[in-house]
């Protein structure tokens, strides 16, 4: 008996389309998320990637290398929208407002999410529960560097000077309570040195200003900061990495230039989606990720711009951004400082 007369003409290319829409999804995610219904959410969609800094940052810089692989994979158009104020809080309220359809994320420095509630008495949102974790997608070291005129040639110097000058030096930092704000208040802090902090609208605007001479230090992240100290326009002093970075093996580490057992800052960038987004999606959104950098080409990429990419579940982040708080809480709480 042959089977086929039995089956409709418009049943047979419909089951045809069907297999061939297989086919393409298994090769664009894997035979693991083939038959994956969250895939063809995104199709044919805009899905916004908030940055909640000014152009320029190691944030946007990241969403810009990510963007158009995204939207490859998952066939939607990807838009990077810079949303800056409030350092960050501004961008970061917005996407924990947004719809939990994966169509609004936010890429950011974990540390400055984790380090809101610490600094801000009054945060409309919370970094833990606001948000659902999507991804880790680079680490990056901060880089203590100077303007090249500073009369310093290493860490030692740079805190002989901060002490002779109470107060003199300027330190630039991408806004007030940042991730780099407090990398600075832990190394006063440790070191017993004074200096003047300077805020700016983003990280771009504080590494010109001490290109320019106009700010003397700052600690900023890699990715923004190393192509101008290999450019010489920076001088980089020292990394915050617990050891040597790869990226940069001639910089030694502010533990070792300055006895500073211990020291550790850093600039982790990941992607977070607004809290209910449902199971399904963030699993696509993080395989999609997940698949991106772990590709040679973006490896590379990543490596070029001195950061590398932290594997792991969402859950694994999630509990990463408990810790971040916990940790940042403790310096604030014991530099004193007040924010606002």
């Amino acid at each position: 008996m042959n089977c086929n007369k039995l089956l409709p003409r418009r049943a047979v290319v419909r089951a045809l389309a069907q297999a061939a829409a297989l086919v393409g999804t298994t090769a664009l995610f894997g035979t693991a998320q083939a038959a994956d219904p969250a895939s063809a959410h995104f199709n044919g969609k805009n899905i916004r990637i908030i940055v909640p800094n000014p152009a320029g940052g190691t944030s946007d810089i990241l969403a810009r290398v990510l963007a158009p692989k995204m939207g490859e994979l998952l066939g939607a158009n990807i838009l990077v929208e810079n949303k800056a104020g409030a350092t960050g809080n501004l961008g970061s309220d917005f996407v924990a407002k947004a719809p939990g359809d994966g169509l609004t994320l936010l890429l950011t420095d974990i540390g400055s999410l984790a380090i809101a509630p610490s600094v801000f008495r009054s945060l409309p949102f919370d970094p833990v529960k606001d948000f659902a974790p999507v991804s880790l997608v680079a680490y990056s070291p901060h880089i203590l560097a100077v303007s090249p005129g500073l009369p310093v040639k290493d860490v030692k110097e740079l805190i002989a000077l901060a002490k002779a000058k109470p107060d003199s030096l300027n330190f630039a930092i991408s806004g007030t309570g940042g991730a780099n704000h407090l990398a600075g208040i832990d190394f006063a802090l440790r070191t017993g040195i004074a200096w003047t902090y300077v805020p700016y609208k983003g990280g771009a605007q504080a590494i010109n200003d001490v290109v320019a001479g106009q700010a003397d230090v700052l600690f900023n992240g890699m990715v923004a900061t190393y192509p101008m100290v290999k450019g010489g326009k920076l001088k980089a002093l020292a990394i915050s990495s617990a050891k040597r970075f790869p990226a940069a093996p001639e910089i030694p580490t502010v533990a070792e230039s300055a006895q500073l057992e211990g020291f550790e800052t850093d600039s982790f960038q990941g992607v977070v989606a607004p809290a209910g987004t449902p199971a399904p999606i963030v699993a696509t959104l993080h395989a999609t990720l997940k698949k991106i950098l772990a590709t040679p080409e973006m490896q590379k990429r990543l490596q070029d711009l001195g950061a590398e990419h932290q594997p792991g579940s969402p859950a694994a982040f999630g509990n990463f951004t408990r810790k971040e708080r916990e940790r940042w809480a403790k310096v604030v709480k014991d530099s004193g400082a007040k924010f606002d």
